[in-house]
């Protein structure tokens, strides 16, 4: 049976199709295409985005998962409160390694799970920090940091308009860290980039806050795959709600482009000028 794969991108009021990410892809950059998935919990990615990890690796586009917190309140039994971290830590490795993932490639940040909120930033580290990063700690202190080390074309984060606060924590402290990838601060964590890579994001609990602009469809073994994937999370007893949503809409994902739009006072000129008006002659 021949195995069918389609990408519609909308730019605009363009509508472009292909068969492979590169057909549809706005900047896509060839050999040097590299992604990065931030997942801020462990199965946020292969949730939202499980087909898109595959094709990156059909495509042969070297893939990262950047996983934000440790998972240690996600305990559905009191026998696993004191083990459920590393419990999902193996876990993470065994989904993402199943879709092609390297081991290597899989980094577990390890902030404390609902937590955020006391991690914005960055400030110094205390010696015995088991999140510091070059004597500092912080979200975007680890966000520039592995930004800069594997200096990604496009990443890919759930969308702001999310349910859980660790997502809309994460969306914002990777945005600004963006920023500060591309820029001279903090040289400790890196060599800055030449480019701000494009960022992309994806659903998990809630709808995007506007229409997605990508909509990829596969064959229905890369579904079987994402479900299996998703399997290997068995502690998460609370996800099956979340589990067949995926396999209700079937083998395709949507994703949606972010625009950054940096100000320029002369866009709004315009606006205050004296408007002529052209009457015809007849």
């Amino acid at each position: 049976m021949q195995e069918n794969f389609e990408f519609v991108r909308l730019v605009g009021n363009e509508r472009r199709t292909g068969s492979k990410l590169a057909d549809v892809s706005r900047h896509w950059q060839g050999k040097k295409e590299r992604l990065l998935m931030i997942s801020p919990h462990d199965d946020d990615a292969v949730l939202g985005a499980g087909l898109l990890i595959q094709l990156a690796k059909r495509e042969k586009v070297p893939i990262h998962i950047l996983i934000v917190t440790d998972g240690s309140m996600g305990y559905c039994s009191l026998d696993e409160k004191d083990s459920i971290a590393e419990i999902r830590r193996n876990e993470s490795f065994e989904c993402y390694q199943s879709l092609g993932v390297p081991k290597e490639n899989i980094i577990w940040l390890g902030f404390p799970d609902c937590q955020l909120s006391n991690h914005r930033g960055r400030r110094a580290a205390n010696p015995d920090d088991p999140v510091a990063i070059s004597g500092f700690i912080g979200l975007q202190n680890a966000f520039t940091h592995h930004l800069r080390m594997i200096k990604p074309t496009q990443c890919f984060l759930p969308t702001w308009n999310d349910l859980h606060p660790d997502h809309r924590i994460v969306y914002d402290e990777f945005l600004i860290s963006l920023f500060h990838s591309a820029g001279n601060i903090w040289p400790e964590l890196g060599e800055h980039l030449e480019k701000v890579p494009y960022v992309n994001t994806y659903a998990v609990y809630c709808d995007f806050a506007e229409p997605p602009t990508l909509r990829m469809r596969t064959p229905i073994s890369y579904l079987e795959n994402k479900l299996k994937a998703i399997g290997a999370f068995r502690s998460q007893k609370q996800i099956s709600s979340l589990i067949d949503n995926v396999r209700h809409c079937g083998p395709e994902e949507y994703i949606r482009a972010i625009d950054f739009k940096l100000y320029h006072p002369a866009s709004y000129r315009n606006l205050f000028e004296v408007q002529t008006e052209f009457r015809m002659v007849r």
